[in-house]
């Protein structure tokens, strides 16, 4: 998917109206209340809260989330019915979304000021994303996608329980409502799923008619007679094109590796309300590379808004709002005050490229080397990108606070040798062939054992990497600065590194390496380590990255060739088996998005993530590859 910057709304304020879109010369809501009509026409119209009674998930899907009040409706709809379902999902999409500023100024009275602030709060930077937020401690979830929603919807991969068809009227916002689109949303609905709309165009009709539909007219408010109702019951059930793993009724998980991607892949699990088992080849958690004093995490800029660039904003983006509560209250130990990025280009250049993506400054910005110097708290050699919502952590922290979770139980050194199916799964087996475990699921987080187990040819690489630093002394720096290598200061000394040293396998601190990290250091910073030797610590670890540099991360494919899949989403998979690895140095950037994706692609919830890059990270992306290279040769 081909990625368009985002144009915030413009939003006229009046105190004697309701906003309004002078680009679409439209109001937000009718003079009854935003409140009022979603009740009456998007809650009411959908049978709610009724149809979610005793659900396990129930799945909302908008188009056109607007200023969020048939959102907030929802939420305290679900709130406050004692047979809520376990789980409520809304996604919605906007293309024209408000400001955080004028988001909070439509809510500045609203009757609903406690999940007003907390939306406000939660609001995104306005990047071409989805944007998945968790409230009510993920009994909630708010899947945000900013863009056309004809682009969107089919880069969603759900199954919708109930639409809100909201947005400008069909006269003044033709797009929204074309019957492709409402076709696109019939490909997503769940078995009995329904729809409301204000609207009774007879365009918009004869769409959802299409789509497979069955439309009434319903009682209106607010001055109009009808509403449009309607119930999903097509003639024939269309063939997904995406087929999900089928959802098997033990929820029990077995995941193998400890590390940063086993551990966000079992909180996840248990999130999603599962029972996890996580096995380790070491006696405690996060013991190899993951071990290390600190890590970085933040995204990327590039021209182009590739794969690379947009899966790391995602992930850069969910792990802020995931990590920034823990760090805040004690959980994890880190700083996320923000993190520069040396580029070798000149300011000017690189706003240019900002404003062309219509990038925000909450997400990124371009300074020069003397606006960057005074940031680090040191003189920097270049211009830098600055993430104000990046910074640094300290990895074994978070594992440990993962696996806390009530739902998971740690086993330590259990070097798991093989894997066997089972009538119930799969089981673990010991070097011995002996079972350790059986579960429906398994999940391969232990990196490049994960493809030894699987028998998978994959291009990965083993590279070592060896970091160095010192305590007892602390430096200037007041900002983890990344390049050429990376500077990150902590609270009693500092870290930096790393090297770069494919299929070297030895585990022993090197002087060599030393120097190469200290040389490092003082290019990005002008920095020197202290001149005491015994204040001087270093550490070897590995990071598993593939050939195109991106993870690899979903359901196993089968292995068997299918010279008629040119697609990775269509290819068959080994059910109950899924793998998680290959983060290279992007662990804790990467790890909460992934360990979601999982854990939903388990589960049968909406992915976090686009299809498209769902597609990007499929294991079975260099199966689909070959057989492209086939067809074409």
């Amino acid at each position: 998917m081909k990625t368009q910057p985002v144009a915030p709304a413009r939003i006229e304020f009046d105190a004697d109206g309701p906003p309004r879109a002078p680009d679409f010369d439209d109001i937000y809501h009718p003079r009854i209340g935003p409140l009022a009509q979603a009740r009456h026409v998007f809650l009411g119209g959908n049978q709610l809260p009724a149809r979610w009674a005793g659900r396990e998930r129930f799945v909302i899907l908008e188009t056109g989330f607007g200023l969020g009040n048939n959102f907030l409706a929802s939420w305290d709809a679900w709130r406050n019915d004692p047979a809520r379902c376990r789980q409520l999902v809304f996604v919605s999409i906007e293309r024209h979304p408000p400001t955080r500023a004028d988001l909070a100024r439509a809510h500045r009275d609203t009757p609903l000021p406690a999940l007003a602030r907390a939306l406000v709060e939660a609001w995104p930077p306005l990047t071409p994303n989805l944007h998945p937020i968790d409230f009510d401690g993920g009994r909630v979830r708010l899947l945000l996608g900013f863009g056309d929603v004809a682009t969107l919807l089919p880069e969603l991969q759900l199954r919708a329980d109930a639409f809100f068809l909201d947005g400008f009227a069909p006269a003044r916002n033709a797009a929204m409502w074309e019957t492709r689109v409402l076709k696109a949303l019939g490909r997503r609905a769940a078995v009995d799923a329904t729809a409301a709309t204000w609207s009774v165009a007879h365009e918009l009709r004869a769409g959802l008619t299409a789509a497979g539909f069955e439309v009434e007219l319903g009682r209106g408010i607010g001055g109009k007679r009808e509403i449009t109702v309607a119930h999903y019951r097509p003639r024939y059930r269309p063939r997904f094109a995406v087929k999900p793993p089928a959802v098997p009724a033990r929820r029990e998980a077995l995941v193998v590796g400890a590390g940063l991607a086993g551990a966000a892949v079992a909180r996840a699990l248990v999130d999603e309300g599962w029972q996890v088992q996580v096995f380790d080849r070491q006696p405690a958690p996060a013991a190899e590379t993951s071990g290390n004093a600190a890590g970085l995490f933040h995204g990327t800029v590039h021209g182009a808004d590739g794969p690379h660039a947009r899966l790391l904003r995602s992930a850069a983006l969910l792990a802020e709002r995931h990590l920034r509560p823990l760090v805040d209250g004690g959980h994890v130990q880190g700083q996320l005050h923000g993190l520069l990025r040396l580029d070798a280009r000149d300011a000017a250049a690189m706003q240019a490229l900002l404003e062309g993506q219509r990038l925000p400054a909450d997400w990124v910005q371009a300074l020069d080397a003397a606006q960057a110097s005074a940031l680090a708290g040191v003189a920097l050699p270049s211009s830098a990108w600055l993430y104000p919502g990046g910074g640094w952590l300290a990895p074994a922290t978070l594992v440990a606070e993962w696996l806390a979770a009530d739902g998971i139980r740690f086993s330590g050194g259990r070097d798991v040798r093989g894997l066997q199916s089972t009538p119930g799964g799969w089981a673990l087996l010991d070097a011995a062939g002996r079972p350790i475990a059986e579960a429906p699921v398994v999940v391969l987080a232990n990196a490049g054992d994960a493809a030894r187990l699987l028998g998978a040819d994959w291009p990965l690489q083993s590279v070592r990497g060896q970091v160095s630093g010192w305590t007892g002394a602390v430096s200037t720096l007041a900002l983890p600065v990344a390049g050429d290598g990376y500077a990150i200061p902590l609270p009693d000394g500092l870290l930096c590194g790393a090297t770069n040293a494919a299929g070297d396998s030895d585990p022993s601190l090197r002087e060599a390496d030393q120097r190469e990290n200290f040389d490092r250091l003082h290019r990005l910073t002008g920095l020197l380590p202290p001149a005491d030797p015994v204040s001087l610590q270093g550490r070897v670890g590995w990071r598993l990255q593939a050939d195109d540099r991106l993870p690899v991360a979903g359901p196993v494919p089968q292995s068997e060739p299918h010279t008629r899949v040119d697609q990775a989403r269509l290819w068959p998979r080994v059910p109950g088996l899924f793998v998680c690895c290959a983060l290279g140095g992007r662990g804790i950037t990467l790890a909460p998005l992934l360990g979601r994706l999982l854990a939903a692609q388990i589960a049968g919830s909406p992915l976090p993530l686009e299809q498209s890059l769902v597609d990007a990270i499929d294991p079975a992306r260099w199966q689909v590859r070959a057989v492209r290279r086939e067809r074409s040769a």
